[in-house]
């Protein structure tokens, strides 16, 4: 990571600056490139490459992420970890991750400087903060894509992804948001949260999970029901959402609702939202990797199979509109098998949007 960033700094390309004056860096907080998700490890990258910033490139000067800072056209270092197999692609048994570090000037529009190095599977943390651990479902969105492309899809001299500078300002924001969160401050995140839903780029998933999860944990229950409502659209709207639903290991039936974890609602929600949809769906279960994938598909299988049943209790016009189906670990997210926290993501129930046929 420190030759990386070293390389990053070394060897930018930059306009020559004023005489005495040092360039403007901002952080866009560091993600893993397959889930878009923090980690604790591309957040100790973020404060490393900071430390290394200040010791041994006084010419930068590195400032806090946010619109005061980004309204000064500043450089911006945006960064992705991804878990790769031995072929260098996010499928199948992950066996390494790639770091990818780059550098672009706001006030040319360009990337101006980029490194990319490979890491050990067992140096990384991926166990991500309470913010994304806590957030109840997954899907993709067009924001983060951006995000992701701005640092893999590129080098330098390229232009950034228009999506991705459009949503900077929104973005300082999810990144207070998140912060304000992590600390357990939740009245302030929900104030962040719901500024940003009010910008150009405010709906994705990150603002939609920080509106629901700041309600929950303020006691809001209206206002968390209508919040996860948005997020269950927006995820139907992506093609795909993936219900990080807490059965216990080994098990195919959701216990009481827990601390934190309302499963009943959040199953009542989507049935309501998939009935007025009048659309129609496949429920899939997913397992992680480790284990027998014998015993994985046999479990995701069950598990899907349970949660269309809650589904069409709860709403009964739904049993002809759902389908079941397991997927084993063939469709993880991130694929490392350690089968703790930081690999939550591939045991999720995901539904998805089916065009209904007769």
């Amino acid at each position: 990571m420190l030759s990386a960033a070293n390389t990053l700094f070394s060897k930018a390309q930059l306009a020559p600056a004023d005489k005495g004056a040092r360039y403007t860096v901002l952080v866009d907080p560091l993600v893993d490139g397959v889930s878009r998700q923090q980690t604790r490890t591309t957040q100790a990258m973020e404060t490393r490459i900071v430390q290394l910033a200040k010791s041994n490139y006084p010419q930068f000067e590195v400032r806090p992420f946010n619109a005061a800072n980004l309204a000064q056209s500043p450089l911006l270092i945006v960064g992705t970890f991804t878990p790769i197999n031995q072929e260098g692609k996010s499928e199948g048994e992950r066996s390494m991750y790639r770091f990818c570090l780059v550098m672009v000037d706001l006030k040319s529009g360009k990337l101006v400087s980029k490194a990319v190095t490979r890491s050990k599977m067992e140096t990384v943390d991926a166990t991500p903060p309470p913010f994304f651990a806590d957030a109840p479902a997954w899907t993709r969105d067009p924001v983060t894509e951006g995000y992701v492309k701005t640092c893999q899809a590129s080098k330098p001299g390229d232009a950034i992804q228009p999506s991705y500078v459009e949503g900077l300002v929104t973005a300082s924001l999810v990144d207070e948001g998140v912060r304000a969160y992590n600390a357990r401050q939740y009245k302030t995140a929900q104030t962040l949260f719901n500024k940003a839903a009010t910008m150009g780029a405010g709906q994705q998933l990150r603002v939609l999970s920080g509106q629901y999860l700041t309600s929950w944990k303020l006691g809001q229950r209206e206002a968390t029901w209508q919040s996860f409502a948005k997020l269950v659209d927006f995820g139907l709207a992506q093609g795909q959402l993936g219900m990080q639903f807490t059965f216990a290991t080994g098990s195919t039936v959701l216990g009481p609702d827990g601390i934190g974890i309302p499963n009943n609602l959040w199953i009542k929600v989507i049935a309501q939202r998939l009935n007025e949809s009048k659309g129609c769906a496949e429920i899939g279960g997913h397992a992680s990797r480790g284990g027998p994938e014998a015993i994985n598909e046999r479990l995701s299988a069950a598990r899907a199979e349970y949660v269309m049943r809650r589904l069409v209790d709860e709403a009964p016009a739904l049993g002809k509109r759902l389908v079941s189906v397991g997927y084993g670990s063939r469709a993880n997210v991130i694929g490392t098998g350690r089968d703790d926290a930081s690999d939550q993501l591939d045991r999720r129930v995901e539904i998805k949007p089916l065009a209904c046929s007769g």
